[in-house]
């Protein structure tokens, strides 16, 4: 007699009701792996909120950027060597564009800026100066285009160029910086649930202003401004090694 663990249609039983087990369990696991993974992409790809803070600060490293080209370029126009002077002026135009007509009148001065000052606080002294220096920073972009118009360096100008872009560069480090760490913070403190809310109505903002995602078009410029200066690599900016000490 064959015993049921030598009898092979045993055997057969026995696989086959595994597998019919085991099959439903991966298809059912496949199907949740790929039901995770497409919200992954959602989340990750152009349907992903924003939040309010979050777009601000962004649109604050493509500024950034526009600063590293100004603060590289000055040393360089100083000294009358050989500078891509139409690189300089889109560089200009687009912080005038992106940051001056849409980061800081349509966000900031039309939206954040008001509610910080209704909050009170500490944060609330900051939305004059900020508008001040606003001001300010637009008198200089409208001198950088200016004098790089026609993709040259105006004669006799190389020295006050230098200067606008270093001492614009200085203002909005510190400008943005504070912005970052206490204005954004107390701007979203004051809304509550409005926040979120608002969020989309930037990105609603952003997309009238420009015609699509404007973030994405900004970075795209000042990615291809800084190829033409030589900064497109970031390993160049890797500071030096510290002093040997005795």
């Amino acid at each position: 007699m064959v015993s049921p663990a030598d009898d092979p249609n045993v055997n057969r039983r026995a696989l086959l009701a595994t597998v019919g087990l085991v099959v439903p369990t991966l298809l059912v696991a496949t199907a949740c792996s790929r039901e995770g993974d497409d919200k992954d992409e959602k989340e990750g790809g152009e349907e992903q909120e924003v939040a309010a803070n979050e777009d601000l600060m962004r649109e604050h490293g493509v500024l950034r950027r526009i600063l590293i080209v100004y603060r590289e370029a000055a040393p360089l126009v100083a000294s009358s060597a050989k500078v891509d002077a139409a690189a300089l002026n889109r560089a200009a135009t687009l912080f005038r564009t992106f940051g001056e007509q849409y980061h800081e009148k349509l966000l900031e001065e039309g939206h954040v800026f008001p509610a910080v000052r209704k909050a009170g606080g500490d944060a609330a002294r900051y939305p004059d100066l900020l508008v001040a220096q606003h001001e300010r920073g637009r008198q200089l972009t409208d001198y950088i285009i200016d004098q790089t118009k026609g993709g040259s360096i105006a004669t006799g100008q190389a020295e006050g160029l230098a200067k606008a872009m270093t001492g614009f560069s200085r203002m909005y480090e510190a400008h943005a910086a504070r912005e970052d760490t206490i204005v954004f913070p107390s701007f979203k403190k004051a809304l509550g649930k409005q926040y979120k809310e608002l969020g989309e109505q930037f990105e609603e903002i952003e997309r009238k202003q420009f015609g699509g995602d404007g973030f994405d078009m900004a970075l795209d410029k000042v990615t291809n401004i800084e190829g033409a200066l030589g900064l497109a690599d970031l390993a160049r900016f890797t500071a030096a090694p510290p002093p040997a000490t005795a």
